[in-house]
């Protein structure tokens, strides 16, 4: 398989070559970045050859760039507003690094030594909270337009779409207004623009920009925000189309009952999406309708949320779903970006597109007809007693591959590091329900494992299309997934504010708070037995697992008191993001942990590892610059303290 490797220049033109995929690119001439996960089929993948398992233990820190960014009161609201986690995965274009930050700016950096070159701020933080969310603002990337002889950098900013110059940061005037468009305007109803947020960049095919956006799961009320996706003209920014995830008409509408399709919003694309460049297809991963845990006021299978879904890019228009699934529950949104890839399968070749699912599983679609690679199959899933809640009564299962993550909750799943602790974990777990995957929420309470981080999260895929391999993060955390009344016409919510505290379960031990991977009480464990993070290798050609090994650490749980005389294997850290892929054979990626690791494709054996000072919450990168010396790029930290790390060889390598 050929790999036609760009390099591109910040102020526009490409040149590319098609190297020998073995060895990466000949020369030494810049290899950029030019997508959010690589290129427009995210597969994460970079085709250079540098960095290879007999070097690696060579990389250094090459520099560090801070975003300065620290809490502060919103200029027209007053609210204090936190930068939370540095989620953003940089673009390259010849030696410029192009990226957000978690309060939104856009910022140009020189990829050599990390000097700012500009910065534009869309005020993001200037309107307050969106939506009374008080965890932080975060953002993923940003997304390139090459034509006409410039290069426009596009950013998804709350309820704007901004199209900036990539040599300066201004905004480009002609476009929308002054370089804006309003994503809030022509919705399917009116929608108040403090719910509405973007934490993804869009995606670019030809001259069309398609947005998805963010809305929060506390937003629940008749006509919330609809998950509308647009698309606009990169020259003008005028709208070219719009389609509803929730159908405006045909047997799709009949899948919500009681007039439900005429009241009820979310169903959002909040997670990055894919588009195949020579088809113009563009697979949209649509999330949960509202609200995530209590669908009495949603009845039926609410076509097409919790889907893939395809739709022409020049027009909008569907080609074909397939709902992941059915009636959610369990705010199992498809939340990683779909991978194209062509995979051979009973001795032809398919064009596929993967997903990897919350629920464990990882999905595989024939691209251009949505048929399964594999057979799906439904099968009975349990009945629900909530009042006024009637759960599918069946659910989608695909026969092959077989999971990545641990699907549904017993006893054998319960934490032992002790007798002791095991002794408690089972006296909790003899107070809530458990059972299989899509085990639905309960009013006592239902563990759900996964939990709604995953399985897989946003960041999780990487592909290596040489090696036929995919390379999936998981994520082993249970939740409590408890319903109660809410006191008004809603009916039955789940939230935060009035379930059981905290995203995991905590056995009784004294003062028992909840327990969150990187900010865990002294004195709470989980219910759960680790590994609490993998990784996995899928061999493409068959289906099958090479190779899984426990990733990262969490070392609030190696400090508990009950445990600091033990002698722990690996505890696997929990966490959304992924890796990247090289022609090298190394994957870099931190799963959400404080360390960088380089995994050998071949084996999963760890060749090196960089402590990073704080959590690394993002999907690094890879490019090389015009000095000859390749980069790993990671974002870590949140708040105050956030920083994009590089990393590299101590001298360019030579060429040929």
């Amino acid at each position: 398989m050929a790999v036609t490797v760009c390099c591109y220049g910040a102020a526009g033109g490409t040149a590319c070559s098609s190297p020998a995929v073995a060895d990466g690119p000949s020369d030494r001439l810049p290899v950029g970045w030019p997508a959010y996960a690589g290129d427009a089929g995210s597969q994460r993948y970079s085709p250079l050859a540098d960095l290879t398992p007999d070097n690696v233990a060579a990389l250094a820190p090459a520099w560090r760039w801070a975003t300065g960014e620290v809490d502060h009161l919103a200029a027209e609201t007053g609210e204090r507003v936190h930068p939370g986690k540095f989620e953003a995965t940089p673009l390259a274009f010849g030696d410029t690094l192009y990226l957000s930050t978690p309060f939104n700016r856009v910022v140009a950096l020189d990829g050599r030594t990390g000097r700012a070159l500009w910065t534009f701020d869309p005020g993001a933080t200037r309107q307050g909270l969106i939506a009374d969310d008080r965890a932080g603002f975060v953002h993923r990337g940003v997304a390139s337009w090459n034509g006409d002889g410039q290069r426009r950098i596009l950013i998804a900013s709350r309820w704007t779409l901004n199209a900036l110059d990539a040599r300066t940061g201004q905004p480009v005037s002609s476009f929308g207004t002054n370089g804006a468009v309003d994503l809030a305007a022509g919705l399917r109803w009116a929608v108040n623009r403090q719910q509405l947020g973007s934490t993804s960049p869009p995606v670019v095919w030809n001259d069309v920009v398609i947005v998805g956006s963010a809305v929060g799961d506390r937003i629940i009320h008749d006509q919330d925000p609809p998950g509308d996706v647009q698309a606009f003209d990169a020259r003008t920014g005028a709208r070219r189309w719009r389609w509803a995830p929730v159908p405006p008409s045909g047997a799709a509408r009949e899948t919500w009952e009681d007039g439900s399709a005429s009241r009820t919003g979310h169903a959002n694309v909040w997670a990055p999406f894919s588009v195949d460049a020579d088809s113009g297809l563009v697979y949209l991963p649509v999330s949960a309708a509202s609200n995530d845990y209590y669908g009495g006021r949603r009845l039926g299978d609410n076509l097409y949320t919790q889907s893939l879904v395809c739709l022409d890019a020049a027009t909008g228009t569907l080609r074909w779903a397939r709902q992941l699934v059915h009636h959610d529950l369990w705010d199992y949104d498809p939340a990683s970006p779909p991978a194209l890839v062509s995979v051979t399968v009973g001795g032809r070749q398919v064009d596929a597109v993967l997903l990897a699912g919350k629920t464990g599983y990882l999905y595989a679609f024939d691209r251009y007809t949505g048929d399964p690679v594999w057979p799906m199959i439904e099968r009975a899933a349990a009945a629900s007693d909530v009042p006024g809640e009637r759960a599918a009564a069946t659910q989608p299962h695909p026969s092959w591959p077989r999971p990545f993550a641990r699907q549904g909750f017993g006893a054998g799943d319960l934490v032992a590091f002790t007798p002791a602790i095991r002794a408690q974990a089972a006296e909790r777990l003899a107070t809530v329900r458990h059972g299989a995957l899509f085990a639905p929420p309960s009013t006592t309470g239902t563990i759900q494992m996964p939990g709604w981080i995953g399985g897989a999260g946003w960041g999780s895929t990487a592909i290596d299309p040489v090696r036929q391999l995919a390379f999936i993060k998981a994520t082993n955390l249970p939740v409590l997934a408890r319903v109660v009344p809410s006191g008004d016409a809603r009916g039955y919510v789940t939230d935060t504010a009035v379930t059981d505290p905290g995203r995991a379960l905590t056995i009784a031990l004294p003062d028992p708070r909840w327990w969150w991977p990187r900010q865990a009480s002294p004195l709470s464990l989980p219910i759960s037995a680790p590994p609490y993070g993998t990784l996995t290798a899928v061999d493409l050609s068959t289906g099958a697992h090479r190779w899984q090994i426990v990733l990262g650490d969490t070392p609030a749980i190696r400090r508990h008191p009950a445990l600091r005389a033990l002698d722990l294997p690996p505890l696997g850290v929990a966490g959304a993001p992924g890796g990247v892929a090289t022609a090298g054979g190394l994957l870099f990626i931190t799963g959400g942990g404080a360390e960088l690791f380089a995994i050998d494709a071949a084996s999963g054996a760890v060749r090196w590892s960089s402590p990073l000072g704080q959590m690394g919450y993002s999907n690094p990168m890879v490019f090389r610059a015009t000095d000859g010396r390749t980069y790993v790029v990671v974002a870590t930290g949140e708040g105050a303290g956030a920083a994009l790390q590089a990393f590299a060889l101590p001298t360019p390598l030579r060429s040929p």
